[in-house]
C-alpha cells in the first residue's frame, strides 16, 4: 500500500507491536493508515514504548486534538524533540536551530526576518517565473517517452523555484537536491555515507558551507533574493548569529524542495490510480484549487512533528506528564472521520477540506502558498498538455518517518510540446 492508497478493513492490532514510528515499515508499506485508524477510533492517544525509539512517546492521530496542541505553544513545545526519530538516528534529532524546533519568542522573532517573502503578494509576483520554468521543464519531458516523474517534472520545478528564490546558481541545483535528501533521509541505503550520523552531519555542514560563503557575499553585494534578506537580518537588534542564519537556510533548501516534490509526485501518482479524478480535472479548470488541497491533504508529506509538554496535560483522559513528548501524525488527522467521512476517498472537488497538511498555530507552513502556487502551476500545465500517463513500474520511497520521501515514480507518457 502506498501513502496514495486507500486504507484497508478495519483489522485489529496489538497494542504491544502496532508500528507507526520506524521507517523501513513506510520505506516498505508506506503510511500505516490502517494503524492510525485504529489507533483514531480506540486509542486516539497512546503511549508508544519501543525499542527503535529511546523514549516513550504519545501517538496524537485525531484531527481535533493535533489542531488544539498545535494552537498551544506555550504549553506543547517544538524543542528540544522537533520530532520523533528512531535510535538508529544516533541521537541526531537536532542538528541545526530553525524555525522548527523554536519556540515563544524566537519562534515569531526568527520568522519575521523573511515572512515578506513568502506573502501572498510577494507569491504572486512568483507566478510568470513559476510558469515559464513550468513549461521549460515540462518540455524537456516531452522530448522522452518515459521517465522518472521525481526526476524529470516534480524535483526540477520544487528545486529550481527555490533555488531562484534563494539566488543559487542553475549549476548547483543538484547540490541542494543531495543535501535534502541526506538530511531527511540519513538512514536511507540509497544515500547514507557512513553511518547515518555521518551522512547528516556531512551533508549539514557542506550546506552551511556553501551557504556562509553566499552569506559573506550578499553582505558585501546584497541582491534581490533571500540570502541576501536573511544575511542581512536581525533579531532583538543584532545580526541573527551564524549558527542561526546557516540553520535557516536549511530549513528554506529542504522545507522548499522536499515537501512541494513529494507531493506533486503523489498527487500525480493519485490521478494515474484514479483516472475519473483526472478526468474531472481535465475537463473542468475551475476545480485546480481544490484540486490542490486534495493533493495535499491526501498526500500529507510532513508524516509527524513532535511537541514536549512543558507541564502536564490530561488529553482524552490519558495524562501527558511534563517532558512527554506527542508525536502528531498529520496524514492521520487529515482522514479522520469526523471531519473528512469519506477521508479515504481522493476528491478532485472536495470542499471544505479542514486538512492540517500545512499544520497549524504559529507553526503553519511559512511557504504554504508557494507550495500552492508550484502544485497548481504544474497541474494546469499537464492537464492541458498530458495526452497519455501510466505507472511504468512501483515508486520508490525513502527509508523515513518524518517525510513521505518518494525517490523514484517511474511512468509512461505522452506530453504535448508547449506552443
Amino acid at each position: 500500500m502506498s501513502a496514495a492508497s486507500p486504507a484497508p478493513l478495519d483489522r485489529d492490532f496489538d497494542l504491544a507491536t502496532i508500528d507507526v514510528i520506524s521507517p523501513i515499515h513506510y520505506e516498505r508499506s508506506g503510511y500505516p493508515h490502517a494503524e492510525w485508524r485504529f489507533l483514531r477510533r480506540h486509542h486516539p492517544v497512546f503511549r508508544v514504548e519501543r525499542d527503535v525509539v529511546d523514549y516513550p512517546f504519545w501517538a496524537i492521530t485525531k484531527h481535533a486534538d493535533i489542531v488544539d496542541l498545535s494552537k498551544q505553544p506555550d504549553l506543547w513545545l517544538n524543542a528540544p524533540q522537533m520530532a520523533v526519530f528512531t535510535n538508529e538516528m544516533d541521537e541526531i534529532d537536532d542538528p541545526a536551530r530553525h524555525l522548527l524546533n523554536m519556540d515563544p519568542p524566537d519562534h515569531a522573532t526568527y520568522r519575521r526576518v523573511a515572512s515578506k517573502q513568502f506573502t501572498p503578494r510577494a507569491v504572486k509576483a512568483l507566478v510568470p517565473h513559476v510558469v515559464e520554468m513550468t513549461r521549460e521543464i515540462l518540455d524537456a519531458a516531452a522530448e522522452k517517452e518515459a521517465g522518472d516523474f521525481v526526476a524529470d517534472v516534480s524535483a526540477p520545478i520544487t528545486i529550481g523555484v527555490i533555488a531562484d528564490m534563494l539566488g543559487v546558481p542553475p549549476a548547483d541545483r543538484q547540490l541542494l537536491f543531495r543535501w535534502t535528501n541526506e538530511i531527511i533521509a540519513p538512514t536511507d541505503p540509497e544515500f547514507v555515507k557512513g553511518t547515518p550520523r555521518e551522512t547528516l552531519d556531512r551533508a549539514r555542514l557542506e550546506l552551511f558551507s556553501y551557504f556562509k560563503d553566499m552569506s559573506d557575499d550578499r553582505r558585501k553585494r546584497p541582491r534581490n533574493d533571500i540570502v541576501s534578506v536573511v544575511a542581512n537580518g536581525t533579531v532583538y537588534g543584532r545580526a541573527i548569529p551564524d549558527f542561526e542564519l546557516l540553520s535557516y537556510y536549511l530549513l528554506l533548501v529542504a522545507a522548499g524542495n522536499e515537501t512541494t516534490r513529494n507531493a506533486m509526485t503523489g498527487g500525480m501518482i493519485a490521478f494515474l490510480e484514479r483516472p475519473g479524478e483526472w478526468e474531472k480535472l481535465r475537463r473542468d479548470p475551475s476545480l485546480l484549487d481544490t484540486a490542490v488541497e486534495e493533493i495535499v491533504r491526501w498526500t500529507s508529506p510532513v508524516i509527524q512533528f513532535g511537541r514536549t509538554a512543558a507541564r502536564d496535560y490530561v488529553l482524552r483522559g490519558e495524562t501527558i506528564r511534563a517532558g512527554e513528548v506527542a508525536c502528531l501524525f498529520y496524514p492521520s488527522a487529515n482522514r479522520d472521520e469526523e471531519v473528512f467521512p469519506d477521508g479515504d476517498v481522493f476528491r478532485v472537488d472536495r470542499s471544505p477540506n479542514d486538512h492540517v497538511a500545512f499544520g497549524r498555530g504559529e507553526h503553519v507552513c511559512l511557504g504554504a502558498h508557494l507550495a500552492r502556487l508550484e502544485l497548481k502551476t504544474a497541474f494546469a500545465q499537464l492537464r492541458e498538455r498530458l495526452e497519455h500517463c501510466e505507472p511504468a513500474g512501483p515508486p520508490e520511497r525513502a527509508r523515513s518517518s518524518f517525510v513521505d520521501g518518494i525517490k523514484r515514480a517511474p511512468m509512461r507518457w505522452r506530453i504535448r510540446p508547449s506552443a
